[in-house]
């Protein structure tokens, strides 16, 4: 039985009632993500008809319910979760999927790849608390990742401090051929600016 996301007992069991509910026969759950690979992922989960169901779809057969899940979606969901936790109000179904925004990558992916996934899932989340975000322009053949600030970081007077104890330092540890960083964001537009 192939397992590409993991639903657990309570999720199971809660999922299996609704469809119950539907009435229909072959009822199934389909898992899938919108806009993968970018920082407009998101992970949707619906009722699928059997007439639903794509070519590219890959099953996910479980004892309670049949889930579908979407095959260009599969490599943003390794490691994703679907729980339910149940309260006094009923419950609450969520579903945690942290390669969404970009699929896990591998010590021999490429370095983009490499650098990106380390933006979005460790420095884009904190510079977000600040109403800020940095993206990969281009990495030059001579290791410097040249880096675009956006959002509360453009024209935010301690973005060089962001820029070299933050983001470079991070990068350099973690991804080795990176030498070093640059920036090209325009900040003399500081509408936004977190610290002007």
């Amino acid at each position: 039985m192939t397992s590409y996301i993991t639903i657990t007992p309570d999720a199971e069991t809660y999922l299996a009632e609704l469809l119950e509910k539907q009435n229909v026969d072959g009822m199934a759950v389909r898992v899938f993500i919108t806009q993968p690979g970018t920082k407009y992922a998101e992970t949707c989960l619906a009722y699928c008809r059997p007439e639903e169901v794509h070519d590219s779809d890959e099953l996910q057969e479980m004892d309670k319910l049949r889930v579908y899940v979407e095959g260009m979606s599969i490599p943003y969901l390794e490691e994703a979760v679907i729980d339910f936790a149940k309260d006094r109000m009923g419950g609450q179904l969520t579903i945690k999927a942290p390669n969404a925004k970009m699929p896990k990558v591998s010590p021999d992916s490429p370095v983009e790849e490499r650098i990106n996934y380390l933006l979005y899932t460790e420095i884009n989340p904190g510079l977000a608390s600040h109403g800020g975000e940095v993206s990969l322009v281009e990495f030059t053949s001579d290791g410097i990742a040249v880096l675009q600030f956006g959002g509360g970081c453009q024209g935010c007077s301690a973005v060089d401090m962001t820029l070299k104890d933050g983001v470079e330092a991070s990068l350099i540890a973690k991804v080795p051929e990176v030498n070093g960083v640059r920036d090209v964001t325009d900040h003399t537009q500081a509408e936004n600016a977190y610290f002007k």
